[in-house]
């Protein structure tokens, strides 16, 4: 059978990179930097967020403890491999924490394989182009994997998307804030928004979500977080993480209409106080779900 060996290492974060590169010198076709704590009270969400250099904030890339995936040939011996990235390092190899053996697999059939349609509440499910869904009860999101985050199955999309599929008032202005793939700004159109705002610092997902809206047949305008700010809304949602939802917390509040409504996500359920501190006094944000570990915020502005 053919395939490849996976090599997984633990080093320390400022000696990912200097790892990484050797590992690529040394004949690895390709090395993946994963949290060694993820899925743990220590995980580490925080990676190169937007607008935390801008802020004056230090961004250290990477994770404390990061485990280094390194893809080698079969006929690779992972060990030599290593000894190696070693001699390009300058230092011992750590030791081997696992070599696994990666068979050669339809990788399309099977990732799309992964991607399932996943109803969200009563009304909502969210399904790839190539799982057709015979629920006349629900309203139908098309939504491939792509570039831009948001599918559907992380905790905090989900969470945001049961906010609007149950409280989305009918004919209200959105401004889904990183809108990512589009799939809140997306829901928001469908669910009954009279108009809805896409905006992201990335082009790419700003693309994602202009294609994605036009797939589902549904209008999104699209703005780069450059562009001038749009007027206030009747509902801003903004699923990020906790350091720029803290750091653009005057923006987004100033974003909510007298009497709106300001959705958040991105939070762990560790780092509510916090966040929900950075809009005090002038929103008291509330817990509107919790899932996996993850919350959503919401809070109404005062008239």
């Amino acid at each position: 059978m053919s395939g490849w060996h996976e090599l997984r290492i633990e080093v320390a974060r400022d000696d990912a990179e200097p790892w990484s590169d050797a590992l690529l010198e040394a004949g690895a076709l390709s090395v993946q930097a994963e949290d060694a704590d993820a899925e743990s009270p220590d995980e580490q969400p925080l990676y190169g967020e937007p607008g935390m250099a801008a802020a004056g904030v230090d961004v250290v890339p990477g994770w404390r403890r990061t485990v280094l995936a390194a893809l080698l040939d079969a006929s690779e011996d992972p060990q030599a491999v290593l000894d190696a990235a070693a001699i390009v390092v300058g230092r011992p190899a750590p030791p081997i924490a696992e070599v696994r053996f990666v068979a050669d697999q339809d990788w399309v059939r099977l990732t799309q394989a992964q991607f399932e349609p996943i109803p969200i509440g009563e009304r909502l499910v969210i399904t790839p182009s190539w799982h057709a869904t015979d629920d006349p009860s629900r309203i139908e999101i098309v939504l491939d994997p792509g570039l831009a985050f948001g599918t559907g199955s992380h905790p905090t999309t989900r969470l945001c998307l049961q906010w609007l599929e149950r409280a989305l008032p009918a004919g209200a202005t959105v401004i889904d804030y990183g809108c990512g793939s589009g799939i809140l700004a997306i829901a928001a159109a469908r669910l009954g928004a009279a108009h809805v705002i896409g905006v992201d610092i990335d082009p790419q997902a700003l693309t994602a979500t202009r294609d994605n809206a036009q797939r589902n047949r549904v209008s999104v305008e699209v703005r780069a977080s450059s562009d001038a700010r749009p007027a206030p809304a009747d509902v801003v949602v903004a699923n990020i993480l906790s350091s720029p939802l803290k750091l653009l917390a005057p923006m987004l509040t100033d974003l909510v209409k007298p009497g709106g409504v300001l959705v958040i996500s991105g939070v762990l359920e560790r780092q509510i106080d916090e966040v929900s501190a950075a809009y005090a006094p002038r929103l008291a944000m509330t817990v509107a779900g919790l899932a996996d570990g993850w919350a959503c915020l919401a809070a109404t502005k005062p008239r």
